[in-house]
């Protein structure tokens, strides 16, 4: 079997910064990227299968993080930053649209979240894996009827994070009514209702136009901002969640996603 060795003069004009080895002969039998990877790189089976598995290795230009995934004579390319640390585990933030489920039910909103659906400005710098897309756990309920940012992670941190810290976070909400407001109606929306017989905390609700409310409230359970705006003779016509603690939705649009960025915290 013959090689392509690449020196470090020509490792520096490369303008995709990536290692491409591959074989000069046809090979009649497949064998799995791993063992082909090992053979190329120079190193150990298991060294192989950690850079497979970290998304370093292509196939005929396509990541793929499977070890064993079987190749025979396809160009196999390895990034130049090929690392042998572990994948960090993914957050993915989505744009739930009104009508899916947030966090269990017969339409849940993981399904959205594919490699097509993800959003063409994710600005994370996050290497898309197969890998990101198993094990998911949504986090932050969302009202079916409501719309706007959850949470679907594979970190125990950030699931720690949003469980054990949740009602100490504060999320921000655009809520559009219709009616009139009762009077002294805003003034009890920072602070004077109920919801379920417990005496709710203040928060922050403004007039964001003469239609739409922003609340900026923790702790929020499911079906209170409806409730809150009933109390003051408001209906609500839509509500969407636009921030979990100080991570935004920004201009994300419906059924789309983007990684959390390394080092951000809700």
């Amino acid at each position: 079997m013959n090689c392509v060795a690449l020196g470090s003069g020509q490792r520096a004009g490369l303008t995709l910064h990536a290692f491409i080895l591959s074989n000069t002969v046809p090979m009649s039998e497949p064998i799995r990227l791993s063992k082909r990877v090992a053979e190329l790189r120079g190193c150990s089976r298991a060294d192989a299968e950690r850079y497979v598995e970290g998304g370093w290795v292509s196939v005929d230009g396509a990541v793929i993080d499977r070890p064993q995934h079987k190749v025979t004579t396809e160009v196999v390319t390895i990034d130049a930053e090929a690392s042998l640390a572990p994948p960090e585990p993914a957050t993915i933030l989505l744009h739930k649209p009104a009508g899916f489920d947030a966090i269990t039910g017969t339409n849940v909103a993981a399904s959205l979240v594919n490699p097509a659906t993800r959003w063409s400005d994710d600005a994370s710098g996050v290497r898309l894996l197969k890998r990101h897309f198993a094990n998911l756990t949504p986090m932050v309920p969302l009202d079916r009827d409501a719309s706007g940012l959850i949470v679907l992670t594979q970190d125990g941190r950030v699931w720690r994070r949003l469980s054990e810290d949740g009602d100490e976070i504060e999320h921000e909400y655009i809520v559009e009514i219709s009616g009139e407001i009762a009077p002294w109606g805003l003034r009890r929306l920072n602070h004077g209702l109920s919801y379920e017989g417990r005496e709710l905390p203040p928060c922050k609700v403004s007039w964001q136009n003469e239609v739409r409310l922003r609340f900026a409230i923790k702790g929020v359970q499911g079906g209170q901002l409806r409730d809150m705006c009933r109390q003051v003779n408001l209906d609500v016509v839509s509500i969407r969640r636009l921030r979990i603690g100080r991570i935004p939705l920004g201009k994300m649009p419906e059924g789309s996603w983007r990684y959390l960025p390394s080092g951000e915290r809700f």
